[in-house]
């Protein structure tokens, strides 16, 4: 790949700070008896110019590395990269892992430069795989205009550019499992999503008021962090029994899912005649539990994610062929939604 980077200098640096190049060094590597503003302002334009003051990074970035940064950031988010049942990533970043093998490409766990100072390894790195954006995604912001080609797993919402990146089908899947509910009777319902301002939440959302529009049914929404895990979905079924409880309830995560069909059983609502549970996501959980969900199919997403870097970071037109690839679900029907459960005995 040839890079183009048109890299700053300590003198630009200097220069736009009003100070010497001894200066900008000493302000940047703590030396000095600079003073404390003056060390500020000098590393604000450092920032602000995208000064690299990493020597090592610096020399990195004059040749490919041969890898690519993935950042996973829900699970960065939920601050846990092993979350109890929750395999989704597992088997998105194994089979990424593989086929960038196969392509002659190392992958390369980076966490979430909004919670993390990357390493000068993480910052060389020919291209990242980031999962999830949200709006105005501050790992995106701070890799803009560096020239690193860069692919997300999901769209970046309320973005007018158009952007490299491949998803699974949110809104085409989240549509689905709401025609099944209502198929089964379910014309009153709870949607749990998640918190984040992602494609993920935000196309959920979308779904059900299109699909409200369409069959009349009524519905409210519950966002619920997703780092509340199983513990989330059971404190939304002890509000739903308290208040009203619904026809269905449609959660996006599996471990929402899960906690709330396992809190709901324990009170006595009988799943799925008293009142029907879906989950967008499969996982450990809802296979468990006997949850109906969608197999987002993580392997395919992850070969497709990993066929665009690639192409990207080889400047290879097929790029424009894989981009923004969909992946659409599996649906999996499976206890808390069985037809007919409300006329057994």
């Amino acid at each position: 790949m040839v890079r183009r980077r048109g890299r700053v200098t300590i003198r630009e640096v200097a220069a736009k700070a009003g100070v010497s190049i001894t200066a900008v060094s000493h302000a940047l590597n703590g030396k000095g008896s600079l003073s404390d503003k003056t060390r500020e302002r000098v590393r604000a334009v450092a920032v602000e110019l995208g000064y690299e003051a990493d020597v090592l990074a610096r020399a990195m970035r004059d040749k490919p590395m041969g890898a690519v940064g993935l950042i996973i950031r829900p699970l960065d988010e939920l601050g846990d990269y092993r979350p109890q049942g929750v395999d989704f990533f597992t088997r998105f970043s194994g089979s990424a892992a593989h086929a960038a093998a196969d392509r002659g490409l190392g992958l390369m766990l980076v966490p979430d430069a909004a919670h993390v100072e990357w390493s000068p390894l993480a910052r060389s790195l020919d291209g990242f795989i980031i999962t999830d954006p949200t709006v105005d995604d501050p790992t995106l912001k701070k890799l803009e205009g560096k020239d690193i080609p860069v692919v997300t797993v999901g769209r970046v919402p309320e973005s007018t550019a158009s952007g490299q990146w491949v998803s699974t089908d949110d809104f085409g899947n989240a549509t689905r499992l709401l025609d099944l509910l209502h198929a089964r009777g379910a014309s009153d319902l709870v949607l749990v999503t998640g918190t984040d301002d992602n494609a993920w939440n935000l196309d959920a959302i979308r779904a059900l008021e299109q699909w409200q529009n369409s069959t009349g049914a009524t519905a409210r929404v519950e966002r619920v962090s997703e780092a509340e895990g199983q513990q989330g979905g059971r404190r939304i079924a002890r509000q739903l029994i308290k208040s009203r409880m619904p026809e269905a309830v449609f959660c996006l995560t599996g471990r929402h899912a899960a906690g709330l069909c396992s809190a709901l059983i324990e009170a006595g609502v009988r799943v799925p005649e008293d009142v029907l549970v879906a989950a967008l996501s499969d996982s450990e959980q809802t296979r468990s539990e006997g949850i109906t969900a969608i197999d987002m199919r993580p392997s395919q997403l992850a070969l497709a994610a990993v066929d665009l870097i690639d192409c990207l970071v080889r400047e290879d037109s097929r790029a424009r062929q894989i981009n923004q690839s969909i992946i659409v679900g599996e649906m999996l029907e499976r206890a808390s939604t069985a037809p007919n459960a409300s006329a057994s005995p």
